[in-house]
């Protein structure tokens, strides 16, 4: 699994920069993992192979782009379980659900479709099975965001939030006896985590560490491809939703690892002239949930105000796929 540490390699993109070039740094990877793919092209073959309406609860994946395209074609978002008519599609979004959320769609007898993202999913067993071994979970995570609604909704009377620096002192006291294991939400700032991780193994030193790492690798990676330009740019544009936590973790690796401005944007008509006083070398990134169509659109944004000399740079290779559900995944012949 790519980790984000394979050496940096610049590609060009335009013709040789020549002097007085405004520059754009382009990371890679950026955009679209492997879970968002699944989870969108799982609403898409449920449209072709049932119809529409089929429905989604939450959003499948935060990005406001992907949710308006995909109710075009004809995919109902809700926010709740009870507003889907008995007997209809429902697709579960990328970032999971609780198992009464599960509960609720058989009381309806809906026919339901699983795009929670794989990586989320392995979080949601690790909470079942140190649950089962007697463990208190410390999660640290986002209050509010819907994967850790639906990963502490495994074991909800031992999961104990963590969220942020502060959340350490909010937790209860655990005696030394008690077992102790902490885990993640997948898309969080991977050095916020770890900062996290050393406060808890101070005021808990007993506390066990996850066999593995929670934090997906398209998020690390993302973040490391950030890290790698961020020095070298004034400004620093995200592509990405704002309630979309791997998105704005962009923003704040940015802003950590050297560029002096960053934004966060649905859409190129967002970017403001203002921003660029001063400016000659601009970043732009996407987070895990965006369509390359709205960089691209950036870009030429960007272009137009004379910054026309772009580089990739690219830090990882991201060859991972995840399969279909099953019932949606072509007939093998």
């Amino acid at each position: 699994m790519p980790v984000g540490r394979a050496l940096v390699t610049v590609v060009s993109m335009t013709a040789s920069k020549t002097d007085g070039d405004k520059t754009v740094l382009l990371a890679a990877p950026r955009g679209y993992c492997a879970g968002v793919d699944r989870a969108v092209e799982t609403v898409e073959r449920a449209l072709e192979k049932y119809g529409a309406p089929v429905y989604v609860r939450k959003e499948i994946v935060h990005n406001r782009y992907v949710v308006d395209t995909l109710s075009e074609r004809g995919a109902i978002f809700v926010e709740e379980t009870d507003e889907v008519p008995e007997g209809s599609h429902l697709v579960f979004s990328a970032h999971g659900v609780s198992p009464q959320v599960r509960g609720e769609a058989k009381g309806l007898q809906l026919k339901t479709l699983d795009a929670t993202c794989p990586l989320v999913t392995k979080v949601h067993n690790e909470v079942k099975r140190f649950a089962r071994d007697g463990y208190h979970i410390l999660l640290i995570g986002h209050e509010g965001h819907e994967e850790v609604e639906g990963t502490a909704g495994e074991a909800p009377e031992v999961t104990h939030l963590v969220d942020g620096l502060d959340g350490v002192d909010a937790l209860p006291d655990f005696l030394e006896q008690e077992k102790l294991i902490w885990l993640s939400q997948t898309t969080l700032s991977v050095d916020e985590t770890m900062q996290i991780r050393e406060r808890l193994h101070r005021r808990f030193p007993h506390l066990q560490d996850p066999p593995s790492d929670d934090i997906c690798y398209a998020t690390q990676n993302r973040q490391v491809a950030v890290k790698a330009i961020a020095q070298r740019c004034q400004l620093m544009i995200v592509v990405g939703s704002q309630n979309s936590s791997n998105s704005k973790r962009l923003v704040e690796v940015a802003l950590k690892h050297g560029t002096e401005a960053a934004h966060l944007i649905d859409y190129a008509n967002q970017i403001e002239d203002s921003w660029f006083d001063g400016v000659d070398t601009v970043g732009v990134t996407s987070g895990a949930s965006v369509p390359e169509i709205l960089v691209r659109d950036v870009v030429e944004s960007l272009a137009r105000r004379g910054y026309t000399s772009v580089e990739e740079i690219t830090t990882a290779s991201e060859k991972i796929t995840f399969a279909l559900p099953r019932d949606l995944r072509p007939a093998r012949t």
